[in-house]
């Protein structure tokens, strides 16, 4: 058994308490990470021998909800957890991202951390007390890995940045950003903001790096007492100076094609007569020789751009891909928006619906159990040219979720515009950016669907190229410069501000200056991406699309619900079934008809101001005869509500007979002229002939 170690410090004003060495002891590393009442155990395991024929670093990162952290039983038949919720995937982005660059080059031995969430304080999110926990258990274990790299929650709140905002400062906030970072640096930004600018934006992201540079001096000190050694990997090395030379003296002018399904043909092809020429001589290193094509790439790429301003499509460090936009392609959609910028494409799809079709939400947060806006993100093989499965992966829950940060600022609240929104983004080709064209492609949808959003926003992803102490900042990046690049740095906003923030980086990480000018280039682009846009549509259309259904409100006594419901839901399921609409109640008395057409609408509208109200001598109604007397006929003005129309008030001559001027089964229009003491209702056909 190890020893059990405890170290604390404070953040943000709350006891920090990391301890070692009393669970999970056959991990390389574990610590379970208390903040205020959330606990978190956080494990990381290595393979002792790198995973055959790797390519790539193989890391894998697990954020496992457990509902009895808040002190809730799964529902469902199984009564277990099951697949990750959305928030499991995004938080084990959010740990992956930072701690990924981290590892040193060469690792493949397959490495493994698991956070698991076994206690949940709601002042206390999970997510960077996982993120923190991560670091540590790294640090110390003996796996090879160059952090710590801490995390913090900014908030914006009155005008003063929070450092890990509790549930009431979140409610206030006009900023939610989670930065991590080394104690040098920013490695890693993801924020949605109320329409904030760049400067305010920029503020966030240095005070809260400023908390984590003490936090990663605490990470250092726990390491500097119990962490273990890191072990040896071997990376071989063999001499590559023939197919090096091989490949850049050919390699540029396969690079500078500037379509990318050619230029992919023409590096293909120099792969190819690479392998042809010295496979033999590396017979069994066939995975060496094409790390090494990868690495001559980058560096001719890097080295165009910062050498002599030439990207490989032929672009300046700032310009922007040619852009197209279209709406209203779909004439069966509520709403239907293209945008287009190079190759890269994605048509979002509009669909209005019933707020009680909101995505219901089972997860830790107990003060969220829905949501009534809702991004979806798809990208299948075919948009890369590719053959392969067409799945949601974590790539496209992230893409999805940040495409609704960037909105959610502007989309209107369910009082103006109650309505369930599902926005759905298809990529069909791409190039790069393909997440932000899907948050300009969303804009547009959404103003062709009546939508009254506050303002259109659009997204632009920067790129960053360092090499041999210079930079440059790249603006609309495509694949080639993502993949080959040192920063992905996605900005989304309105002409006044921006609404989402998404920042990853390959190297140690980006100063302060850095940071500002990538700010300003973006708000270049996204400014110049908006006026596109605004050619096509500046504005949501002055009416809701004719497809979408239309919602009815009326505000009744919470006392009126149990009757609007009736006995087993017997009144509502009438009303429902013979309009063919959808009805919410809230414990307010607030009703929501959602209906196809107005007309269905109204009908269902007026069946309940029937059951509700409380009838006024002088309202008119169009009722059913259910009794004939001699002295008159009983009419049904609505769900249970009789009064009698007597024979001197059934027409304006004389009738003797009731008989002789209606049946049972009829319809007439009857006004009440009279209620008496004891509630009975006297009506008139007579006043209204």
């Amino acid at each position: 058994m190890r020893e059990v170690k405890r170290f604390e410090t404070t953040l943000a004003g709350r006891q920090l308490v990391v301890e070692t060495g009393k669970f999970a002891n056959l991990a390389n590393g574990a610590a379970t990470v208390r903040y205020g009442d959330t606990v978190v155990l956080v494990t990381a395991t290595a393979t002792r021998k790198p995973k055959a024929g790797a390519d790539f670093f193989p890391l894998s990162v697990e954020f496992e909800e457990k509902l009895y952290s808040v002190g809730k039983i799964p529902g469902g038949f199984i009564k277990r957890e099951g697949r990750p919720s959305e928030r499991a995937v995004l938080t084990a982005r959010l740990i992956d991202r930072p701690i990924r660059p981290l590892f040193p080059d060469g690792l493949k031995n397959e490495v493994q951390v698991i956070a698991t969430v076994l206690s949940v304080d709601q002042d206390a999110s999970p997510d960077t007390v996982a993120m923190n926990g991560a670091s540590i258990a790294l640090a110390i274990s003996d796996i090879p890995f160059d952090g710590p790299a801490c995390a913090v929650t900014v908030g914006y709140v009155d005008g003063e940045y929070v450092i890990n905002p509790t549930t009431e400062q979140k409610e206030k906030s006009r900023l939610h950003l989670v930065v991590s970072g080394t104690e040098d640096a920013v490695v890693m930004v993801e924020s949605g903001s109320d329409i904030l600018t760049e400067d305010e934006v920029l503020g966030a992201i240095m005070f809260g790096h400023e908390e984590i540079k003490r936090l990663c001096r605490f990470v250092l000190d726990i390491k500097a007492e119990i962490g273990l050694p890191k072990f040896d990997f071997s990376v071989e090395e063999r001499d590559y100076s023939a197919p090096e030379a091989f490949l850049r003296s050919r390699i540029r002018e396969a690079l500078c094609v500037k379509d990318k399904h050619e230029r992919g043909i023409a590096l293909d092809d120099l792969q190819d007569a690479m392998m042809l020429e010295f496979g033999d001589s590396y017979a069994g290193d066939e995975q060496g020789l094409a790390e090494l094509f990868k690495s001559v790439e980058k560096d001719v790429m890097r080295k165009m751009i910062i050498n002599e301003g030439i990207r490989v499509d032929g672009r300046g460090v700032k310009d922007i891909r040619p852009i197209e936009c279209e709406v209203g392609l779909l004439p069966m959609t509520h709403g239907s928006g293209m945008f287009r910028r190079g190759l890269t494409q994605a048509l979002t799809i509009t669909t209005l619906g019933a707020l009680g079709e909101s995505q219901k939400l089972d997860g830790l947060d107990l003060l969220e159990d829905s949501k009534r806006y809702i991004h979806h993100y798809n990208f299948p093989p075919f948009a890369v040219g590719e053959v392969g499965p067409s799945r949601v992966n974590r790539r496209a829950v992230g893409h999805g979720a940040l495409g609704e940060r960037a909105l959610l600022p502007v989309i209107p609240n369910e009082i103006d515009f109650p309505y369930t929104i599902r926005l759905v983004s298809e990529v069909l080709t791409c190039n790069g950016s393909s997440s932000q064209a899907s948050i300009c492609g969303s804009s547009l949808s959404l103003m062709d669907a009546g939508v009254p959003i506050k303002a259109p926003v659009a997204g632009i992803a920067m790129g960053l190229i360092e090499e041999d102490g210079k930079f440059a900042i790249l603006s609309d990046i495509q694949g080639i410069e993502d993949a080959l690049g040192d920063m992905d740095f996605k900005v989304a906003g309105t002409k006044d501000g921006i609404t989402a923030l998404q920042m990853d980086i390959k190297v140690d990480g980006l100063s302060e200056d850095l940071l500002r000018s990538a700010l300003a280039q973006a708000k270049e682009g996204r400014l110049h991406i908006l006026e596109e846009m605004n050619k096509v549509m500046s504005e949501p259309r002055t009416e809701l699309s004719p497809k979408a259904p239309r919602v009815f409100k009326i505000q009744i006594h919470p006392d009126k619900i149990r009757e609007v419901i009736g006995v087993g839901g017997k009144v509502i399921q009438k009303i429902t079934g013979t309009h063919g609409v959808k009805i919410d109640i809230e414990d307010t008395g607030l009703v929501l008809i959602t209906a196809p057409d107005a007309a269905s609408g109204e009908g269902a509208l007026n069946d309940i101001k029937a059951i509700v109200m409380d009838p006024e001598v002088g309202q008119v109604f169009r009722g059913r005869v259910t009794r004939l007397l001699k002295f008159g006929a009983f009419v049904d003005i609505g769900f249970g509500k009789e009064g009698l129309c007597h024979i001197s008030q059934i027409d304006t001559k004389r009738v003797a007979k009731i008989e002789d001027a209606v049946n049972i089964g009829d319809e007439i229009e009857v006004k009440i002229i009279e209620i008496d003491d004891q509630g009975r209702i006297n009506l008139s056909r007579k006043a209204l002939l």
